[in-house]
């Protein structure tokens, strides 16, 4: 039994901005004090070449490339002194969608009361 989808791109995105910052890090900063700096980042994104449907292996590829960008440009804005970074909301996937476009930019959540965990069973 399934529930909603939810664009994957969110999942990556805060595993991409975890991956970026060192947690630690900014633990031990929050301790010694009680500002932080934070950067804004916008990028132009990387869109699909058409407004058909596509693949889900090309839209992974899609969000993958925007992933990239992402992450360097987190990167830089750490190594700057940056403790927050925010990226755009659609900065993976873009916005230029309609109900049958998106789909294969989303991944299935399983209803909470079914008894898998997809990150230990992704084969399930």
């Amino acid at each position: 039994k399934l529930s909603s989808s939810f664009p994957l791109a969110h999942i990556s995105a805060v595993v991409l901005v975890l991956s970026a910052l060192d947690v630690w890090a900014l633990d031990s900063y929050a301790l010694a004090s009680d500002t932080f700096i934070a950067a804004v980042y916008e990028h132009a994104v990387i869109l699909p070449c058409t407004a058909h449907k596509v693949s889900p292996d090309d839209a992974l590829a899609l969000m993958n490339k925007n992933m990239d960008v992402l992450e360097g440009a987190i990167k830089e804005a750490a190594q700057q002194g940056a403790h927050i970074i925010v990226t755009p909301e659609d900065g993976i996937y873009g916005w230029v969608f309609t109900r049958e476009t998106i789909y294969p930019y989303l991944e299935d959540i399983p209803d909470p009361e079914v008894n898998w965990i997809p990150c230990t069973d992704p084969t399930r």
